[in-house]
């Protein structure tokens, strides 16, 4: 759910940052997704004036405007726009702006002709709501020109992204979370006012009836407008709804969203020209009854689904969506407000089945306190009556026939304190629950608590101590052992190997990343998987989220693709991530289980090369104890670069492959740069890996060293030179270092100059030059013989 910040402040103060707000509303146990502050993106974006506009000289679709930005002389911009005329105020985005999503503004060339930036559309600020805009933005005609368009707009607000658990519906509105910021600040919140006067004389239930046939429906009001006037809601409505995502339609369409996203209780607008009966049924639908919602679908219903009839005639989906026909229109002049509760397991199970969630629905299936509703019907009468939108007739019916009562629960503070391992006085657990609205007396050492209908999750002693602890912040509350639980433990050899791996890859800079195991088919496309790879083969799930998670993976490299496309298209200059994840290979008995393999993935980008993720690989390989291990040319795997690839092997074991991701794959992910990756076997790893430590005493005997620069063909591998090196050298070689590689005028067309410092020493004497030259002969002679290697 997003909160914005200042909507929230209408109802609580805040004094703090918003960015300091989100980490106490996270200590305090909501769970803050992110914090994102409108507008940081967005720079040298300015207000301009449209002074000229004529047609593009070689393009029908295309007119070239000169715009005043204040400055000497108008600057001139190519635009595919026609919803603009002479006059206009636009935003323009100049040269080397930056507008959403981090996309750069250059001026260049618009089919032979100079555009000195790009005029702007709400989407392209990021203002413009869930509905696709068309046409640029046209500002107020009085509106400054050259001026910031953040201060224009007023765009530097802020708003908290929470993820809000199914038990805790009534944090799915503003007011609901101005509670939780008061009592994780130990202030107080306000609601909004709820007065109307019912200006309409005319009596509501003298002119419609409501029928309840199903205990689905339990709780329904409806409420009567008349002399409606359909118009824009004000400015402030309109950016209260852009801040929380919802795009302004009118001021009666706007009232109810507001209100949902206010107080979280869906609402719904009759146009009271549909309703031809003058009787609102709620009842379940006929089997194979069809009806057009008011998105144009037209959905086959079964006898599950809980439906709002006009008579016999069907015009909404209780708590999902409205008719098509019922909709609030441009000449409508009197509504029907109607404020319901339902069933949300029903609401959940049609939603589901119809393939329609809506906000509503979203909001319903979680429960929603009955008592709502009235608090929801009041408040939209006052906004109707504070726009001028229309007369509230008087009267309400209410059908409500299992009324919805607060109950008592009793918790024992000391017990409290024992479960939480804290020293909590009775009177702060008080003061915790009272600031949350649980009332709380206290009887001896006894927490007595009235809790209020819309907390329907605190009914046992262990919900009362979770609402106190997190109060009194899970920060503070210290880290005690089980009396009964046993000291003694331990980690496996799997779990002191992965803190082994992850402490390597940390220590070579990167940060460690965590992606779903579930992923679509188009993975496969988008990292250039042939049709017949056996890759392609995966798990199937049986009840997707939806189409992205589908299927179980059968390979990390689009995970890790796309947390890289995720930090690029935030303007990150680099990312060095990886991950510790699972892939799931079918087995060919499909009555048993998957096989499920662990991996390592890395990936990197931004000034980086083959050798960098080269090095990363050779250090987790070093922290496993892995000694014997080599690289060779892989130019077979579609998704990676044919000529920057390897494959590492333990003996004949495959670990897996590192190298640069092909550049087709790299823009199938958006991205503009080189990027490498490698996805390893941890469980080839794992298995050859050699946690024993043991000391070796430093040598005796000095050591000789010796430079070595070869010239060889440009195809020959450096494994294949240093495995001859190891092999000839015996015992006396100590370590091989290569320390250059060259190319150029001095060197043959085809070949390279390669050299290495080797190192030569005995554990038992000290080496002669007649000692090393042998070795050192015979090392030379195999390259030359093998590799064709001369000596420079």
């Amino acid at each position: 759910m997003k909160v914005p910040v200042k909507w929230l402040k209408d109802y609580v103060n805040i004094d703090i940052s918003p960015k300091e707000l989100g980490d106490r509303l996270t200590l305090s146990g909501s769970k803050v997704e992110e914090v994102v502050t409108t507008g940081d993106e967005i720079e040298n974006v300015v207000t301009a004036k449209l002074v000229k506009i004529e047609q593009h000289p070689d393009a029908d679709k295309l007119s070239v405007c000169f715009a005043d930005i204040g400055e000497a002389e108008p600057i001139q911009i190519v635009t595919g726009a026609t919803n603009m005329k002479e006059g206009d105020v636009v935003p323009a985005a100049l040269h080397g702006s930056t507008i959403h999503k981090g996309v750069k503004i250059k001026k260049g060339k618009l089919r032979g002709v100079v555009s000195n930036g790009m005029f702007c559309s709400e989407e392209e600020l990021g203002i413009a709501g869930d509905e696709p805009v068309h046409g640029l933005m046209i500002l107020p005609s009085d509106t400054p020109v050259g001026k910031d368009i953040k201060e224009v707009l007023d765009m530097t607000s802020s708003v908290i992204d929470l993820e809000i658990t199914s038990n805790r519906p009534d944090c799915l509105s503003i007011v609901g979370m101005a509670r939780e910021t008061a009592a994780t600040l130990n202030t107080t919140y306000k609601m909004p006012p709820l007065d109307y006067k019912a200006l309409c004389k005319d009596n509501i239930q003298e002119q419609l009836k409501v029928e309840v046939r199903d205990n689905l429906c339990r709780r329904y009001m409806a409420r009567g407008v008349k002399n409606i006037k359909i118009q824009p809601s004000p400015g402030w409505m309109q950016d209260r709804l852009l801040e929380a995502g919802v795009r302004p339609i009118n001021n009666i369409v706007d009232i109810t969203n507001f209100v949902m996203i206010e107080l979280g209780q869906p609402m719904h607008a009759f146009d009271v020209r549909e309703i031809t009966t003058k009787t609102i049924v709620v009842e379940r639908a006929k089997e194979g009854e069809k009806f057009t919602t008011l998105d144009g679908e037209e959905r086959t219903l079964n006898s599950d689904v809980l439906n709002i009839k006009n008579g016999e005639t069907t015009i909404g989906l209780a708590g999902i969506m409205g008719g098509l026909d019922s909709e609030v229109k441009e000449d409508t002049t009197e509504i029907i407000f109607e404020s319901a509760n339902f069933d949300g397991t029903n609401i959940r199970v049609s939603s589901q089945r119809l393939g329609l969630r809506t906000e509503a629905s979203s909001k319903f299936e979680k429960d929603l306190d009955p008592n709502l509703a009235e608090i929801a019907i009041d408040r939209a009468c006052h906004l109707v009556e504070e726009l001028g939108a229309g007369e509230v007739m008087e009267g309400t019916i209410d059908i409500y026939p299992e009324k919805l009562q607060s109950h008592t629960v009793e918790v024992d503070s000391n017990w409290v304190n024992r479960f939480l391992g804290t020293e909590i006085s009775k009177e702060d657990m008080k003061d915790y629950l009272n600031r949350l609205d649980l009332v709380t007396g206290i009887k001896d050492d006894i927490l007595v608590i009235a809790v209020p209908t819309f907390r329907s999750d605190v009914n046992i002693k262990e919900d009362v101590a979770e609402e106190i602890a997190r109060i009194y912040g899970y920060n503070n509350v210290p880290t005690t052992l089980e009396k009964s639980a046993s000291t003694r433990g331990g980690k496996n050899r799997k779990q002191r190997l992965d803190d082994k791996v992850i402490e390597a890859l940390i220590g070579s800079g990167l940060n460690q990343s965590i992606s779903y195991s579930f992923v679509s088919r188009k993975v496969f496309d988008r990292i250039l998987l042939p049709e017949d790879n056996s890759l392609r083969n995966a798990v199937v799930i049986r009840n997707p989220l939806g189409e992205d998670y589908s299927i179980m993976r059968t390979t990390t490299i689009p995970s890790m693709m796309e947390s890289l496309a995720r930090n690029y298209s935030r303007n990150n200059e680099y990312a060095r991530l990886f991950e510790m994840g699972k892939v799931y290979i079918p087995n060919e008995d499909s009555n048993k289980l998957p096989e499920e393999r662990n991996l390592a993935t890395i990936g990197l980008y931004g000034d980086v090369d083959y050798f960098n993720i080269k090095g990363v690989v050779e250090n987790m390989l070093e922290a496993l104890g892995i000694e014997k291990f080599s690289f060779k040319r892989e130019s077979e795997n579609p998704s990676f670069h044919p000529g920057k690839t390897a494959a590492l092997y333990i003996k004949k074991d495959l670990v897996g492959i590192l190298g640069e991701i092909h550049p087709d794959v790299a823009e199938n992910y958006g991205i503009d740069e080189r990027c490498y990756i490698a996805e390893l076997n941890l469980d080839v790893l794992y298995s050859n890996a050699n946690l024993d430590k043991k000391y070796k005493a430093l040598p005796k005997y000095p050591a000789v060293t010796r430079d070595m620069a070869i010239l060889v063909d440009d195809n020959v591998l450096v494994q294949e030179i240093e495995d001859i090196m190891w092999k000839q050298g015996g015992n006396i070689v100590e370590s091989i270092k290569l320390f250059d590689v060259y190319k150029g005028e001095q060197v043959p067309q085809g070949k390279k100059s390669i050299a290495y410092a080797l190192v030569y020493r005995a554990e038992n004497r000290t080496l002669t030059d007649a000692d090393v030259n042998k070795v050192h002969d015979k090392i030379l002679r195999t390259l030359e013989n093998r590799l064709g290697a001369q000596l420079r």
